[in-house]
């Protein structure tokens, strides 16, 4: 696999064109040694009308949200930044793509205080195949509860994109994939469903959409468009809520939002097959195509691409 570093391509960075492999920073960078930045993740999908931005207003809207919550001024517009991942993807003929907007702080110096320090803005696009694979799309993934908590409101930054957030969930998938698993659920302080390690979570039970409350879990733009799709699309009640991780175990159907990850069905939590109760296929197989899983998968990729005229309002031409 080619590095990511190694590769033709343009980096957008404070309002300049760098070439992909001379994007560098320095080693005494600030963010790199304390985390204190924050960062977005972007789809672009081919439509009828060619490239599109899924959501990008607020994804900028929550990476400046993000940056003001961490004290670290920007000198672009939402405007401006919206307008330069438009140009990322033109410049670097990208049409089904992924977008990283970050900001970081600059290697003027070191220590706590972040003292006279520059503020930098990046945009990186490039060509995004499945999050896992096909076969996790259509059958779905193996999951395990996690021993290491979600943070705390008090602790970190819950509605936030920081940088340093995501040792949390790097702790967490890294156990679980070494123990077999594809993915990992987190529980909150209190013992309560958060969230996957870069994912929202849903179960339904009887015909009803439960998502944990956002305390300890992102905010997720793509829950947000599950949400509305399965109310406005599908008529399908929708509550957010505290969740115990038995209601996964003996949830109908169950999966994960993301804006990598889309709508990934959960089909075991801790060897526990989720949906055994109503008859679900074995874990190999694929989720029924009249799941409400399967029904709003389908409805997610019209959606992106611009086939849903009620939600085309989500989509940006590049």
């Amino acid at each position: 696999m080619t590095p990511l570093y190694d590769r033709d391509g343009w980096i957008w960075q404070d309002g300049e064109w760098l070439a992909w492999r001379e994007a560098k920073v320095h080693v005494f960078t600030h963010t790199l040694h304390y985390g204190m930045g924050c960062f977005e993740g972007v789809r672009a999908y081919e439509g009828e009308q060619g490239a599109a931005l899924f959501r990008v207003a607020e994804h900028t809207r929550r990476l400046a949200e993000s940056a003001h919550s961490l004290d670290i001024p920007i000198a672009f517009s939402e405007e401006t930044l919206i307008e330069a991942q438009q140009a990322c993807l033109r410049k670097n003929q990208l049409t089904n793509a992924y977008l990283k907007p970050t900001v970081f702080l600059g290697g003027e110096g070191l220590g706590l205080r972040a003292k006279g320090l520059s503020t930098h803005v990046m945009i990186a696009a490039w060509d995004l195949g499945p999050y896992l694979s096909p076969q996790a799309t259509r059958c779905g993934l193996r999951a395990l509860t996690s021993s290491w908590a979600r943070h705390h409101v008090n602790i970190s930054l819950c509605r936030a994109k920081t940088s340093g957030h995501y040792v949390n969930s790097m702790l967490a998938l890294n156990t679980a994939v070494k123990a077999g698993f594809d993915e990992t659920i987190m529980l909150d302080p209190e013992g309560y469903v958060a969230e996957a390690s870069a994912a929202n979570v849903f179960l339904l039970r009887d015909g009803v959409l439960h998502t944990p409350e956002v305390t300890s879990c992102l905010q997720g733009i793509t829950r947000d468009s599950v949400i509305q799709l399965a109310r406005e699309a599908l008529g399908i009640e929708v509550r957010e809520r505290r969740i115990t991780r038995d209601e996964l175990y003996t949830a109908d159907e169950a999966f994960l939002t993301g804006t990598a990850a889309e709508i990934l069905p959960l089909r075991e939590l801790d060897g526990r097959r989720i949906g055994a109760r109503a008859g679900a296929p074995a874990v190999d197989a694929p989720i029924a195509d009249d799941s409400v899983t399967a029904r709003l998968q389908r409805l997610y990729r019209q959606a992106v691409r611009g086939e849903l005229a009620a939600f085309k309002h989500w989509l940006t031409p590049a």
